[in-house]
């Protein structure tokens, strides 16, 4: 009785204290925090009085110089930097998995089985190219002027684009380089920034995508980890030889080091950190309700669809690892923008910037009214929202018959008007082969009838089961059900359906009774009507942003971030520890985790390895810190960044958040969030004495090519 009772009593305990945060919380007292709004400082407000209190690190002019000019810019996306005076470029796998099956030679298969080139001349073109940021220059004034110098919120969005359009013509021509205008504060400084770019890239080392996304969708956004996500290419200059550099990172034998001052230097892509407390709820409400369910809905279908089609799976998996990234991040940032306690410290953060600006007449009388009127502009934008995201849903979440659809009311459109005034494919001597090319070559029905499903069940929960639109095309159902009555009802689904009803002409189009083109007839002219709304309202917002930028700027100055632009920045952080799921995260990982990992999953995808990576040589050292976790703050666009430590001395590659960092979209957290690397150590460990690539270790641990490999 008493060992029931004791289980008892535990249980209850437990429940108490295992409560979120949030629900123990009183919410009116909970306080924004001081980085709330995040670490990603720019090179041009470096927070140098802030680093040196906190870390007692006083960075120079040339330590920042260096750093900044030895990171680059990654096309599609991502950071990466310079490792070696021979133009030697770090990145992760991930970034580079994309073309790798474009550049594999005949027999050759680089996703599957890595690649290495032993020799420069070993090394391979690729269809990509960085940039380096090289120019910085402060344009806040001209844009500004000729923002104000607008009379209505369109004229003023006009006017500033103009100038900013000049601006990037201006520099571009006086310096020769990439020169771009990037807001910054919701527009209330503008910063031109040049860069160099370098078209001519090599790859030198990738992984086997197995290692290099190792743990797939399961691990992705979560820690532990053991991943491979790292890999090498090499600038040429346009002699064709390895480029020279002055800048880059020194590549660090020695690794991270516990509270050692670490900073991230990369690309972040976008947040939402200096939005208003309306905007936010609009995005928690609307857009991330739906894109998460269309992106998790999405994955779903594809594993039904590898169980369905096993020998299809490799296809399948490869474009589901994406969407599956996708899904993490919109469902993550829709749990923190459904925390009331973040969302406490975000309206805390509000008042306090409201109770400044009431606090000053001067202030008051300018941007006093601007709360209002972003709630005024996202209540407006509500009122319609709903219909106009079942409207027009992402043609990458809808059966091809959709597709379909458009297409056949193009041609009825055409067929309506004379012969003289249609589009050429549309005039009688292509009008068959018109016609004949409306169905697809290839139409894999199972998936798209579940597209059509998850089509009906994304309309249902945007406007009901009951709305006209629903009723017709699906009536009332949801889910297969749904899917099965709304294909059943249309001519769309068979080439020779789709011919039959093309010939029977522009009345038979119009008039016929199939769903899909119900959808096309009764939305497409409603969700112009949508788009031009948004637009409207989007002007008006974008001028009261504006305004809002520079209410933050006149309180807070460059003392917080601004909001990321895929430019440019460099965040501090530490290896830190974390509690999660019951226990304590480690700040490091080692090789011991990943065999154990691949063994504890019986060797199955996505923890399998390749043949090579289970054939150990002696020297391999299990023990080496494979992956590690950090406080920097970090977003999508960071991949690929170098972690380094004071020295300008490279320590990790960053790849991954996990999956407490993804409310950082909107704010910055310490409790938990963490950036996630893959470490200097066992990088050199892989390159050195598992694969082999003794060319690229050496290269790394001198900081340049050895002379005896330049062949």
């Amino acid at each position: 009785m008493k060992r029931v009772l004791f289980k008892s009593i535990m249980f209850s305990f437990l429940f108490v204290f295992i409560l979120p945060l949030s629900a123990q919380s009183n919410l009116d007292t909970v306080k924004a925090q001081k980085f709330d709004t995040g670490k990603m400082w720019t090179f041009e407000d470096y927070p140098n009085a802030y680093i040196k209190s906190t870390y007692g690190f006083d960075a120079s002019e040339e330590w920042l110089k260096k750093v900044r000019l030895s990171a680059l810019r990654f096309g599609g996306g991502c950071s990466a930097s310079f490792v070696s005076e021979d133009g030697l470029i770090m990145t992760n796998h991930h970034c580079v998995d994309g073309f790798l099956e474009g550049i594999s030679k005949d027999g050759e298969n680089i996703p599957k089985n890595g690649f290495f080139a032993s020799t420069l001349a070993d090394e391979r073109k690729a269809p990509t190219y960085v940039e380096q940021l090289v120019l910085i220059e402060d344009v806040t004034a001209p844009v500004m002027e000729a923002f104000n110098s607008g009379k209505t919120d369109a004229e003023k969005i006009e006017k500033r684009n103009n100038a900013i359009k000049e601006l990037e013509t201006k520099y571009n021509n006086d310096t020769g380089l990439n020169c771009k205008v990037t807001p910054l504060y919701n527009g209330s400084k503008f910063s031109l920034y040049g860069y160099k770019t370098y078209k001519d890239i090599r790859l030198v080392y990738s992984n086997e995508r197995v290692v290099g996304l190792y743990g797939g969708d399961p691990d992705n956004f979560t820690y532990p980890r053991y991943d491979a996500d790292f890999a090498f290419l090499r600038a040429y200059d346009e002699d064709g030889k390895p480029m020279k550099t002055e800048n880059f990172y020194k590549f660090s034998q020695n690794g991270a080091q516990e509270n050692e001052l670490l900073f991230v230097v990369g690309n972040p892509g976008s947040t939402q950190r200096l939005k208003t407390i309306a905007q936010l709820e609009y995005y928690r409400d609307v857009v991330y309700k739906n894109g998460a369910f269309l992106l998790n809905r999405l994955f779903s279908i594809y594993d039904e669809m590898i169980a369905e089609e096993p020998a299809k799976a490799d296809e399948y998996r490869g474009q589901q690892f994406f969407i599956g990234n996708s899904a993490k991040v919109y469902t993550g940032v829709l749990a923190g923008l459904q925390d009331p306690l973040f969302m406490a410290r975000k309206k805390d953060f509000e008042k306090k910037l409201k109770d400044a600006v009431a606090a000053s007449p001067e202030l008051k009388q300018k941007y006093g009214h601007l709360w209002e009127g972003i709630e005024q502009t996202r209540n407006e934008a509500r009122k319609f929202a709903f219909e106009a995201s079942a409207y027009s849903i992402n043609p990458r979440f809808v059966p091809v018959y959709l597709s379909i659809a458009r297409k056949i009311v193009e041609l009825a459109n055409n067929l309506k008007k004379p012969e003289a005034d249609r589009n050429p494919d549309y005039k009688a001597d292509k009008l068959e082969s018109t016609i004949n090319g409306l169905f697809p070559e290839k139409v894999n029905e199972s998936m798209n009838s579940k597209l059509t499903a998850m089509m009906a069940d994304y309309i249902n929960m945007n406007l009901g089961n009951e709305n006209p639109l629903a009723k017709k095309m699906f009536n009332g159902l949801s889910g297969k059900a749904a899917a099965d009555y709304a294909l059943k009802n249309s001519s769309l689904t068979t080439k020779d359906k789709v011919v039959d009803l093309a010939k029977n002409g522009a009345d038979a189009i119009m008039n016929s009774n199939d769903p899909f083109i119900y959808y096309v007839l009764n939305t497409q002219d409603k969700a112009k009507e949508f788009a031009a709304k948004s637009k409207e309202i989007n002007e008006t917002e974008q001028a009261l942003e504006s305004q809002l930028g520079q209410v933050l700027y006149a309180v807070y100055g460059t003392s917080i971030p601004p909001d990321a632009t895929f430019t440019l920045r460099i965040s501090d952080g530490v290896m830190k520890s974390y509690h999660y799921n019951g226990t304590i995260a480690p700040t490091i990982t080692t090789f011991y985790g990943l065999y154990d990992r691949y063994y504890s999953h019986k060797k199955q995808y996505p923890w399998d390895l390749p043949a090579r990576w289970t054939k150990l040589n002696p020297d391999f050292d299990l023990s080496t810190p494979y992956n590690f976790i950090s406080t920097n703050d970090i977003i999508g666009g960071n991949s690929g960044s170098a972690i380094i430590n004071t020295k300008a001395e490279v320590v990790g590659a960053v790849f991954d958040g996990n999956m407490e960092s993804l409310a950082g979209n909107f704010i910055y957290t310490t409790e938990a969030n963490r950036a996630v690397s893959v470490a200097s150590q066992g990088i050199l460990e892989i390159l050195q004495d598992l694969l082999g690539a003794k060319r690229v270790a050496e290269e790394l641990k001198t900081g340049k090519i050895p002379d005896e490999l330049r062949k």
